[in-house]
């Protein structure tokens, strides 16, 4: 294995990071937007009013996104499998 190689792992690895984690991160900086903006504009600073929705919907969002995540992190762990046992 070369260092190119080794980069390109590296690069779908951190490709396939934001692929799983990104709808869910994505959702909770929308949904805690919403809430502070909705918080500035009536005035009411209750902490439990930003977290318990964020909560419920990356919860939600969560179970919606799981089998594609799922799907795609094990199509990369296949992929890397194949490429360790191309090596040895």
């Amino acid at each position: 294995m070369d260092f190119d190689s080794n980069v390109e792992f590296l690069r779908i690895a951190f490709w396939q990071i934001i692929v799983a984690a990104g709808p869910l991160l994505a959702v909770a900086l929308a949904v805690g937007l919403i809430i502070g903006i909705i918080q500035a504009a009536t005035s009411i600073n209750e902490m439990t009013l930003s977290f318990v929705p964020k909560l419920v919907i990356v919860v939600m969002t969560f179970g919606l996104m799981s089998s594609f995540m799922l799907a795609q992190l094990s199509d990369y762990f296949h992929f890397i499998f194949d490429q360790i046992t191309r090596v040895s």
